[in-house]
């Protein structure tokens, strides 16, 4: 089991009441199921995109993203302004 730090920001970080915590996950998918457990950040985290080790995580499949120990996932929320 792979342990890490998930970072929040915007309303990610809002809904989820802190700016990060540690993680024990295998996978993002395995890390977002266990994050979801909040419904507030479920609902956040349903238009965010996600950085693993600063590389984005893409349109793939989450369940196909093997987290290294030690990983920093960064959760995004999209961004507006100019």
């Amino acid at each position: 089991m792979a342990t890490g730090t998930v970072r929040y920001w915007a309303a990610a970080k809002a809904a989820a009441g802190v700016a990060e915590e540690p993680f024990e996950a295998e996978t993002l998918g395995e890390l977002v199921k266990k994050i979801t457990r909040n419904p507030d950040l479920e609902r956040v985290l349903a238009r965010c995109s996600f950085l693993v080790d600063g590389a984005p995580a893409g349109r793939r499949d989450p369940d196909t993203v093997r987290l290294s120990d030690g990983a920093t996932v960064e959760v995004l929320p999209p961004f507006a302004g100019g």
